[in-house]
């Protein structure tokens, strides 16, 4: 596969991701995490996906919009690590945020579907 055509591709799958958490929907969005995925966030450090869906599911955590451009793709046979840059807009204990991110999802190929098993977020700094 070309590198555009891995941006594209990979593109559609950060689409359908970010579809997937602004419906706030625990099930959707556990459809594309491993069961060992982990957010690794600068605030909080190391988040288990148990944890991260439980603030969703208790409203405690919830987005309204995320945009991500993907900007690198690196194919590792059945293993793909995906760096976008974005917008991610919710609450987030009932405060309001607007954080500007690059965000690294590491993605593992199972059955045909890409699963996200781990997700790094930093927040941009330089513009």
């Amino acid at each position: 596969m070309t590198g555009e055509c891995l941006l594209e591709s990979f593109q559609q799958v950060e689409d359908n991701f970010s579809d997937a958490l602004i419906s706030n929907d625990s099930d959707k969005i556990s459809k594309f995490l491993s069961d060992d995925w982990v957010l690794l966030e600068p605030e909080f450090g190391i988040i288990s996906k148990e944890k991260f869906l439980n603030a969703i599911e208790t409203n405690h955590l919830s987005h309204s919009n995320m945009i991500k451009k993907v900007v690198r793709v690196q194919l590792y046979n059945d293993v793909a690590i995906v760096t976008t840059r974005g917008m991610n807009v919710g609450i987030f204990r009932d405060q309001e945020f607007n954080a500007e991110q690059w965000v690294t999802n590491i993605y593992k190929k199972a059955g045909g579907s890409w699963i996200c098993i781990m997700t790094q977020e930093a927040p941009v700094i330089c513009k």
